[in-house]
């Protein structure tokens, strides 16, 4: 009884994590948009495993060191915003997004020429959450004020993976909305607007990362 009151503490914080719309809910609406179902739902499991990584490292004690040396945490703040202005970059060269372009991702269609690897999309998950230096912060403040010191380490772990599937269920859900016939064709109406207005998200998010000074 009180690990699932310890837990229940955890997520209700966590899930306003989840819900709050940051750089990996914009690379989910945007693999959704421009590479599919398949794309987002691969790109979702790779924020989830990186969300173990940086629960991972919490437990063991790694995270307070990386937040309290400036170096360390300086070089995971500058790596972070320099993909995010990567990816925005990316964005605002491609081309304009048309039905054409896109996997359809329906049963008994042939996968498209040229549609981006699974592995591809499970990296760009992966590196856009394990990227941030707000997590190392956001978890080892969590764990420590919400997590006994007298919890079992492999109680833990479990706290982790239910934290990790919680937040691959919501992203699944997201990019299951967002490839829906009406929802996506609708966004695929706005062509090379679509890429330009998530390139400038992308650009927006990595400044405001350069420039924000993390406590």
């Amino acid at each position: 009884m009180p690990y699932v009151i310890e837990f229940a503490g955890l997520m209700a914080v966590f899930s306003i994590l989840i819900v709050s719309p940051g750089a990996d809910f914009a690379l989910v609406v945007r693999q959704s948009i421009v590479h599919g179902r398949r794309a987002a739902i691969i790109t979702s499991f790779g924020i989830g495993c990186s969300l173990l990584f940086h629960i991972g490292y919490t437990i063991l004690g790694l995270g307070l060191i990386v937040s309290k040396s400036l170096y360390l945490f300086s070089l995971i703040k500058w790596a972070g915003a320099a993909y995010l202005l990567y990816l925005g970059v990316k964005a605002l060269r491609e081309k304009n997004v048309g039905v054409s372009d896109i996997a359809v991702d329906l049963p008994g269609k042939a996968a498209e020429a040229g549609r981006i690897s699974g592995a591809r999309c499970f990296l760009m998950g992966f590196a856009t959450n394990a990227l941030n230096p707000k997590a190392v912060l956001f978890f080892l403040s969590l764990f420590s004020s919400l997590v006994s010191h007298e919890t079992p380490i492999a109680i833990q772990g479990v706290y982790g993976l239910l934290m990790a599937a919680c937040l691959i269920a919501w992203f699944v859900a997201v990019s299951t909305f967002f490839t829906l016939a009406p929802v996506r064709e609708r966004f695929v109406a706005w062509g090379r607007w679509f890429n330009r207005v998530t390139g400038m998200v992308f650009i927006g998010l990595g400044i405001k990362l350069a420039t924000q000074q993390v406590n």
